[in-house]
């Protein structure tokens, strides 16, 4: 099973994303989930909707392709197949990569909706990325050239303009995708493998949907019947509005099984109104990296449960900084809004205007305090907001250097930066801390995702500077009876705090 963004219906490519549209048929048991009777027709509301919608194709020049042009047959992931094809290809050409490969132009096809008479156009960021030319196709089979006004690969969002000339569009408003409820009725309309103006319709089957497409997912779940070719389609409440904009899917083999999900419209507006305005989107942005807590970190802080986002490192020149929010604490609340998990933080920023004051509760020391902050704004290129942990295989260091220490009960072997421990893990000379040099695997500290390379730098607050802070910060937290010691740990990849278990053996 995977998941995948709901890409156009490609025509002479390599690669093909499946697209998005709603259940094509409506059954009893989903007339009740929604609450009521099915309508007894939807005729109505798609003969209003269906000028709407417009297919938009794109053309691509691929160069260099191995196998002299043949195309390589679309396999379900992980197939012999595909790798027998690949080698087969490769060999008609002679090898991949030869500068001799001929370049070829790649067609694909996907679906959008005009929101302003004047020519404006949505659909979906990955419909149009790479293309060379973008044409739409509208209801009547009329075609325009279209030109790129801006796009969000972050919320897989794009704006195009067409120059309607004397030619009427008819333009479709955006609903309030926040009071859409689950079993909700939904309509579609689309360009499912090039037939366009294809009507389905389904319900709402969740909302606030993480599926790890980007740093401020919360799609809205559908009941739908995914096809290729309608990604960038609408999805319509039962009054005509736009509520979401189809997305990705969940499938094991690229086809529809029941599960879609859409851009709501309250993510999509602003994103929307910024592309149009500036070209690219302006985000509000506090300056802080940030984790998730799990239940050690935050009995180890303190809190009650683990709602909250953990700061792991505030930007010394972001707005953060200037507000007082300091690494270790736990935002509760931002502008009123509770913090129930550490993925909705970002989004609740990033959302908010740029210069607004707001207030951001805290947890500190024990107990809540409240901030006032600034948001700033987004810069081009900021570091992920998001600080992601993760578990791997632990290799085995060496031992009995100078300045080593095996700290017991936590499996955990740390040493002081020594010249050669700096150059063989490439830390440089500024950066202080101890390094952790081995890790048994069945340990807590593996459980944790800690590993051979990891920067200590930090335990309980304190700066760690010797074998022997930790191991001092050890033997105080197993004397106040605390069952894990809060440790903050850096790498190259990521800056985070780990909740290390006090006890023996491998939590379970």
């Amino acid at each position: 099973m995977f998941i995948s963004k709901i890409n156009h219906h490609s025509a002479g490519s390599r690669f093909v994303i499946a697209g998005l549209a709603l259940l094509a048929w409506v059954s009893a048991s989903a007339a009740q989930a929604a609450g009521g009777p099915a309508p007894s027709s939807f005729a109505d509301l798609a003969e209003k909707l269906l000028p709407s919608v417009v297919n938009i194709s794109t053309t691509q020049t691929i160069k260099g392709q191995a196998g002299g042009g043949l195309e390589m047959p679309q396999f379900p992931p992980g197939s012999p197949l595909e790798e027998f094809f690949k080698e087969f290809l490769e060999r008609q050409q002679g090898g991949p990569g030869r500068p001799d490969a001929p370049s070829r132009k790649a067609t694909s096809l996907g679906s959008g909706f005009i929101v302003d008479a004047t020519g404006y156009i949505v659909t979906n960021n990955h419909v149009i990325a790479d293309a060379d030319e973008i044409s739409v196709k509208l209801h009547d089979d009329t075609v325009f050239a279209a030109t790129l006004v801006g796009r969000d690969p972050k919320v897989d969002l794009a704006v195009l303009k067409i120059d309607p000339g004397k030619k009427i569009l008819a333009a479709v408003p955006f609903g309030n995708s926040d009071e859409a409820r689950v079993g909700d009725w939904v309509l579609a309309i689309g360009n499912p493998f090039g037939f366009g103006g294809t009507v389905t319709a389904g319900i709402v089957s969740a909302r606030a949907r993480d599926i790890n497409a980007g740093p401020y997912d919360d799609f809205l779940q559908t009941d739908a019947a995914i096809n290729r070719g309608n990604s960038g389609g609408p999805m319509f409440n039962i009054k005509g509005e736009v509520i979401g904009i189809n997305s990705a899917i969940i499938s094991p083999s690229g086809g529809s099984i029941g599960i879609g999900f859409a851009i709501p419209a309250s993510l999509a507006t602003p994103v929307l109104d910024d592309l149009r305005k500036f070209g690219k989107v302006r985000r509000g942005w506090l300056g802080i990296r940030i984790q998730s807590l799990d239940v050690d970190m935050a009995e180890n802080v303190g809190l009650p449960d683990q709602h909250g986002a953990l700061v792991a490192k505030v930007d010394p020149a972001g707005p953060g900084v200037k507000a007082g929010l300091k690494d270790g604490d736990v935002v509760l609340k931002f502008d009123g809004k509770d913090i129930t998990e550490m993925r909705r933080l970002p989004r609740y920023v990033a959302g908010t205007p740029i210069g607004k004051k707001v207030e951001v509760v805290i947890w500190r020391d024990g107990k809540k305090q409240t901030l006032m902050a600034a948001v700033g704004e987004m810069p081009e290129d900021p570091a992920d907001q998001a600080v992601k942990g993760g578990k791997t295989d632990q290799p085995k260091a060496k031992e009995g250097k100078d300045g080593v220490l095996s700290i017991p009960g936590t499996g955990l072997t740390v040493s002081s930066l020594t010249p050669a421990l700096r150059e063989r893990f490439g830390v440089d000379d500024e950066t202080k801390g101890i390094v952790v040099t081995e890790v048994k695997p069945d340990s807590g500290a593996a459980e944790k995702g800690l590993r051979p390379g990891d920067l200590i730098i930090e335990a309980d607050h304190k700066p760690v500077r010797a074998p022997a802070d930790l191991g001092k910060a050890v033997e105080e937290g197993r004397k106040s009876g605390a069952k894990s010691l809060l440790l903050r740990v850096e790498n190259p990849q990521q800056l985070r705090y780990v909740a290390l278990p006090l006890s023996e053996g491998k939590k379970k």
